[in-house]
């Protein structure tokens, strides 16, 4: 069970360190704690938090929780929390994964490479996202060095939207359900793209086309989906994981459907899974008819026998 991003301005530490002990408890070690600065500043704003200061404050915050994870004893005292003697009741089940999540600024990679965690890039297909990623595991892997710690690309984990179908065409359909609508959301909250660039096209087909041109997401066939984590993998030098992005851009039945096609077509692809048994099937076919001839031939040799017995008997 994968946490998601707890926006670390946005909670005391101790409260939150306490939280995620509790889960680990509950899942036993089942769980992975994923971090970020927070990326809605609707959310900062409503808090009464300046966006300035969300990113240093996740360091501090995590600087604790790391500590308090360790079942140390911290005393820390900032300009937005005090910790007096804090300490957890109960120790870690596990020594869960942590994550931390980076799109653009260094500073989720910079986290991660300072304390030895996993990192997850929530943009990884956004074109200016897509841009910074091999810098952002530069810093995450200089940071990490700098402070003996391995940037492990299997703790690499890249987001991004897809949905798939039989067909291009059937998937941009399925796909009118809600595609334009969340991006429309995220469009007035997540400065990922030029500001001074023209806004997408409300046109849904030139949206589409404008967003597979881009990189930005596929909508289309699993051949697509194939592509797309090659160039991911082509771009960051290697990873551990992709990431669906999770929002209802289509209905759930064809949702479901989407994934069942990257289960089956996709993941195969990379995994290697199907290659033994198309080997099996290319020197099989290959030999002609060989097989069914011999098979053939040792049931008539086989019946030929039995007749004989018979005429003897």
């Amino acid at each position: 069970m994968g946490t998601g991003v707890n926006s670390l301005p946005y909670h005391h530490p101790l409260i939150l360190a306490d939280r995620i002990v509790q889960l680990d408890h509950q899942t036993r070690g089942r769980m992975m704690f994923g971090v970020g600065p927070g990326q809605l500043t609707s959310d900062a704003a409503m808090l009464g938090i300046d966006p300035n200061d969300q990113r240093q404050r996740m360091m501090e915050s995590f600087e604790v929780i790391k500590a308090l994870f360790a079942s140390e004893t911290v005393n820390a005292e900032t300009d937005w929390f005090i910790c007096r003697d804090a300490v957890l009741q109960m120790k870690p089940y596990s020594n869960f994964e942590v994550a931390c999540a980076s799109t653009m600024s260094p500073s989720g990679s910079k986290l991660a490479g300072r304390y030895g965690t996993g990192m997850i890039s929530v943009a990884a297909t956004e074109p200016a996202a897509f841009e910074v990623l091999d810098y952002n595991y530069q810093v995450w892997n200089e940071e990490a060095a700098r402070n003996g710690h391995v940037a492990d690309r299997n703790s690499w984990r890249l987001m991004g939207p897809m949905h798939i179908a039989e067909t291009e065409a059937e998937a941009r359909k399925n796909c009118e359900y809600g595609l334009q609508w969340i991006f429309n959301y995220l469009s007035h909250i997540i400065p990922l793209g030029d500001p001074n660039a023209p806004p997408p096209p409300t046109d849904y087909e030139a949206f589409v086309d404008a967003a597979l041109e881009s990189g930005q997401m596929v909508i289309g066939t699993p051949d697509m989906a194939v592509a797309q984590l090659h160039r991911l993998q082509e771009k960051t030098g290697g990873f551990g994981s992709f990431l669906m992005f999770g929002a209802d851009i289509a209905n759930w039945p064809t949702t479901k459907r989407s994934y069942e096609l990257f289960a089956e077509e996709v993941m195969p692809h990379f995994t290697g899974q199907l290659n033994p048994v198309q080997t099996s099937y290319d020197f099989v076919t290959g030999q002609g008819n060989k097989w069914v001839d011999a098979t053939l031939t040792a049931q008539l040799n086989t019946i030929a026998e039995y007749e004989e017995e018979r005429a003897v008997r």
